[in-house]
């Protein structure tokens, strides 16, 4: 597994180019935009996605049947994407954590407190999204997985949407209503939606095993 992982952090040196400029990005929209909560996320996506690029090279001119000519399982392929997923994703969310917060309190509009709290809730959505979209990802080859992975996301967002114009329309501030929530209540959510997304992981994991020893290559 250790080789496997090499090979992804060698494939990401490759990349240095882009990872500069999506770190730029991430930068200067934490400063044009109040929205912390879209910069996070936006970088955990980018994170994801990275780890579907390296599972493109591996597929690139049928390089998984030799791949799995080396001494390498099938298990041990899906959980060093695993693994890396989280590597990536992870990043991903602590690169746009520190960004939104400092550009918050450099513009007097966020306090480390708080800012902190906002990036805890968001780090369970980074292991949501590599549950969702790793096994879609392994499922599905070549541009067919890019088409499953655009509706899903676009599904995520459609979803996000109604949740908010539902709450709109019953009279339900969300920005109000986490405000009254208290801290100890906060720190308490906090731990539960970690752990949903700590067993999201593992389930997605299993379900992408079996994926994985079903396909022909």
């Amino acid at each position: 597994m250790r080789g496997l992982l090499i090979k992804d952090l060698k494939l990401m040196r490759n990349m240095g180019n882009s990872l500069i400029i999506i770190l730029l990005v991430a930068v200067g929209m934490s400063f044009y935009n109040s929205d912390m909560s879209f910069i996070v996320v936006y970088m955990a996506v980018i994170g994801t996605t990275f780890t579907s690029s390296t599972i493109s090279y591996d597929e690139f001119d049928n390089g998984n049947a030799f791949l799995f000519s080396l001494p390498v399982s099938r298990k041990d392929y899906v959980l060093e994407k695993y693994l890396f997923a989280l590597l990536m994703s992870g990043t991903g969310w602590l690169v746009g954590s520190i960004a939104s917060i400092a550009a918050g309190a450099a513009k007097g509009s966020l306090n480390l407190a708080e800012g902190m709290m906002t990036a805890l809730v968001l780090l369970p959505v980074a292991f949501c999204l590599s549950a969702f979209l790793l096994p879609l990802r392994l499922k599905f080859e070549g541009e067919k997985s890019r088409i499953v992975m655009i509706i899903v996301m676009g599904g995520f967002l459609l979803v996000a949407v109604m949740v908010a114009k539902l709450a709109k329309g019953l009279g339900i501030d969300l920005d109000t209503l986490g405000e009254r929530i208290p801290e100890m209540s906060a720190g308490a959510g906090i731990a539960v939606a970690l752990g949903i997304g700590i067993a999201l992981l593992l389930i997605s994991c299993q379900i992408s095993i079996k994926i994985m020893e079903h396909k022909e290559f």
